[in-house]
């Protein structure tokens, strides 16, 4: 039953790759909303965060799929070590405008530096792609652990924050985040067993772009429309936890919501998939609205957190599939870059929602942001009705599912 997951983790390297980018990637549960935290403490407005997170996460789907082809032409050592510098550099000067309450320009051009960071996610799944290339059936499992391992993050990033928050400071919370993510980054570079070779220089002399491979762009907008779900149902809840008098119950409220999406995801790598992965995306973001639905009745916060919770049990079974179906539609040369297109289409996503999100709190009645969630997935169902997958162009995984994150 658990073949699988021993077939994951028995290559040289396997073990430590997996601590090291669960360590890595561990602050992308905390980012959110510990800066939401520190600007609301400072600045009283989740307007001014909205607008931060969706800078950083505009930044991040603007340079990501351009650092990631770096990556998959020079390897990932010689690009993500300099860019994880310059995005402390950037979350320092996030702090330093926070604190002095400079321009809220020089505000935002920290959050723009500190969206530079390399995308551990990517990363790792590239690595996993390559420690089992061909290997369909392991490499389902590894793109079922990888959302696995992000679900573990955002449910436990957000306690950590609370954690930090309570017993020092919104500033220790957010500074802490930022100190993981740059020495993670650091320590996964030096994990040179499983990091992919660079690509030959026939493919590296390839110019065109990941997003042109047969169905990349249309799989990328669905995770656009998804993404407005997660953006949307995080600020929302913060600022509806804050209106009931229990902002700091808002991250034990969200980790019901992936603690559900880790369960499904355990589950989801056990499972042998047969049939197309295209008609089980389609199946899981229907499931995904329909879950949603009973978001817009909500009246308290334990009623958010039992919808949320069983919600997430179709998180991850789609984001699986999504980020699965990249290993059929681009070249093996390209794969990080794809993976990244995928992941930046969930984080434009995610900052359309957020910034949507953090407007619908501070002027309408607490709780409205959850109209958003539902639609935003049955916008991503309709647009899944145009994705047809093309034929695996080289001897890439073939994988027969979906993320991740």
């Amino acid at each position: 039953m658990f073949r699988g997951y021993r077939a994951l983790f028995a290559p040289p390297g396997a073990l430590p790759l997996t601590l090291i980018a669960l360590f890595a990637r561990f602050p992308a549960g905390m980012f959110s909303l510990a800066a939401t935290m520190l600007v609301t403490s400072l600045h009283g407005s989740y307007s001014l965060a909205g607008l931060g997170g969706a800078v950083v996460l505009v930044t991040i789907a603007a340079t990501g799929p351009r650092q990631a082809r770096l990556v998959d032409r020079y390897g990932q050592t010689r690009v993500s070590v300099p860019a994880a510098v310059l995005a402390a550099l950037g979350s320092c000067a996030v702090l330093a405008a926070l604190t002095t309450h400079a321009p809220t320009w020089a505000y935002l051009l920290g959050c723009a530096l500190s969206g530079v960071g390399p995308n551990t996610g990517s990363l790792a799944r590239a690595r996993w792609a390559h420690l089992h290339k061909g290997d369909e059936h392991t490499l389902h499992t590894a793109y079922a652990y990888e959302g696995v391992a992000d679900e573990i993050c955002f449910i436990l990033g957000p306690v950590a924050v609370m954690g930090l928050v309570t017993a020092f400071s919104p500033l220790t919370a957010y500074a802490a985040a930022n100190a993981i993510a740059l020495l993670g980054s650091l320590a996964l570079a030096t994990q040179r067993r499983t990091e992919p070779p660079p690509a030959p220089p026939a493919a590296a002399a390839d110019k065109a772009s990941a997003l042109r491979s047969g169905g990349v762009a249309a799989l990328v907008l669905v995770l656009v429309a998804t993404g407005g779900v997660f953006g949307t149902m995080e600020i929302t809840t913060v600022g509806f936890a804050q209106a009931h008098g229990q902002k700091t119950a808002a991250s034990l409220v969200l980790s019901c919501y992936a603690l559900g999406s880790c369960l499904s995801g355990i589950a989801f790598g056990l499972w042998r998939p047969r049939g197309r992965a295209l008609t089980r995306l389609r199946w899981a973001l229907a499931a995904m609205a329909l879950s949603l639905t009973p978001l817009v009745f909500v009246r308290t916060l334990p009623q958010v957190a039992a919808v949320l919770f069983l919600a997430g049990f179709t998180t991850a079974p789609t984001m699986s599939t999504a980020m699965g179906m990249v290993g059929e539609l681009v070249p093996e040369g390209k794969l990080t870059e794809g993976f990244t297109w995928t992941t930046t289409g969930l984080l434009v996503g995610i900052s359309a929602g957020v910034a949507a999100g953090g407007w619908l709190v501070d002027h309408l009645a607490p709780g409205s942001g959850y109209r958003v969630p539902a639609l935003a997935a049955l916008l991503a169902l309709a647009l899944s009705l145009r994705l047809v997958p093309a034929r695996p162009q080289v001897a890439a995984p073939p994988l027969a599912s979906k993320v991740l994150q």
